[in-house]
């Protein structure tokens, strides 16, 4: 394990210029060609194309672009051991971990919804200044919640008026998206109350916008869900039991929808190690069934999905996992990839840069064994070969 983590950081820091790679299929985000060549310079795609001189071969393997997941909370550690008055000090050198086993499942871009104390901010600048090896970053900085308990947080916001305020000290912060948590849910909580008003999450989406950054909205319930939509939240987080009139709205909106239904499969798979009691397991399971319904009865409707992990704790290494449901939703498995490359980089408002293979985009390719567009599994289980921004980070084709 010791002599991984070493390749791992060295091959974290070995930057590839100038270098051409041969595969014997590659998927450039719309259409699959077979043995062809691409060329890197620095820490963009050069040329996709007929080999026509010496490259690496990797002419086992299948192409596809580096893959993104729109939720993860990378800086959440199930165990941290220092002391309390510390604990925040050490998050970021243990969420270092969550970050190799990310970058593993081929995700080499993340979106990431809610962290404490920055230090999300803190761990995109690291990394992005090749100081961390991880996927990159686009991150919310604390998550807007009305008051819980006597003791106000930094994201609490009770009314139009805090709510503004919240949202600009993200932004001033550094934040990159905002994050608001319209319902109750979570953990093994899968209750769905609306929190947030109408009002309060209008508010939310015009402060945002008007700054120039995007919002995702947490709901878990139909009502928080509904009033999310109408506020014109770009993109919707789990949501389940949502009416047709709501899915129909958000279909007409291009709304993104992140149902991250797997989360609740981790948490049911995992709840002795999260200290859950017994009983909890029958409530994630049903939610995750009238999650995937509501995932199928939007996927018919015509809205648009990205993929998001939701991933805490020890379930970084599984970030993938949700293309299989949405296979299960009715997607075929180019359908659900694209949910995780290019319309995943549309979210992010990076479709020229991100979630395609071609000259001009960032160098961030995924070698899988198989044929990814035939079976999904291929993507989730797979991966072989990780390049993010022209530095091969994970090689596991020896």
């Amino acid at each position: 394990m010791e002599n991984r983590r070493v390749a791992f950081a060295l091959l974290a820091i070995a930057p590839c210029f100038g270098a051409s790679y041969r595969f014997g299929a590659l998927w450039d985000g719309n259409k699959l060609q077979k043995s062809v060549c691409l060329t890197v310079q620095a820490d963009k795609i050069q040329n996709v194309g007929p080999c026509d001189g010496h490259a690496i071969d990797l002419s086992g393997y299948t192409a596809i672009p580096g893959l993104i997941d729109v939720h993860t909370h990378l800086t959440y550690v199930l165990d941290n051991p220092v002391n309390q008055s510390a604990r925040s000090a050490a998050v970021v050198f243990l969420a270092r971990e969550n970050a190799r086993k990310t970058l593993e499942t081929g995700v080499t871009t993340a979106r990431d919804l809610g962290a404490t104390g920055y230090a999300d901010i803190a761990m995109r600048d690291l990394i992005n200044k090749g100081l961390m090896a991880g996927p990159r970053m686009f991150v919310a900085g604390y998550g807007l919640q009305i008051t819980r308990g006597s003791t106000p947080t930094p994201n609490t916001a009770d009314g139009v008026a805090e709510v503004m305020r919240v949202v600009r000290q993200q932004v001033a912060a550094g934040a990159d998206w905002i994050k608001m948590y319209g319902s109750t849910g979570s953990g093994r909580d899968v209750t769905g109350f609306e929190t947030f008003t109408y009002e309060e999450m209008k508010a939310a989406v015009d402060a945002a916008h008007a700054l120039g950054k995007r919002i995702a909205i947490h709901s878990y319930g139909p009502e928080g869900a509904r009033n999310a939509v109408r506020a014109g939240t770009d993109s919707l987080e789990h949501a389940t039991d949502m009416d047709d009139e709501t899915i129909a709205e958000m279909a007409r909106r291009k709304i993104f929808y992140v149902p991250t239904i797997d989360h609740n499969r981790y948490y049911a798979d995992n709840y002795k190690l999260l200290k859950y009691p017994d009983d909890s397991v029958a409530g994630l399971n049903a939610f995750i069934q009238r999650n995937l319904e509501t995932a199928r009865k939007a996927f018919r409707a015509g809205v648009r999905f990205a993929m998001g992990s939701d991933a805490v704790y020890t379930m970084f290494g599984e970030n993938t996992r949700e293309l299989g449901w949405f296979v299960k939703a009715g997607m075929t498995p180019e359908q659900a990839l694209r949910t995780a490359t290019t319309d995943a980089a549309d979210l992010l408002d990076r479709k020229d840069s991100l979630g395609a293979l071609g000259p001009g985009y960032l160098a961030d390719v995924v070698a899988v064994e198989g044929n990814p567009l035939d079976d999904i599994d291929v993507v989730i289980n797979k991966v072989r070969w990780v390049m993010k921004g022209g530095q091969v980070m994970v090689d596991k084709t020896k």
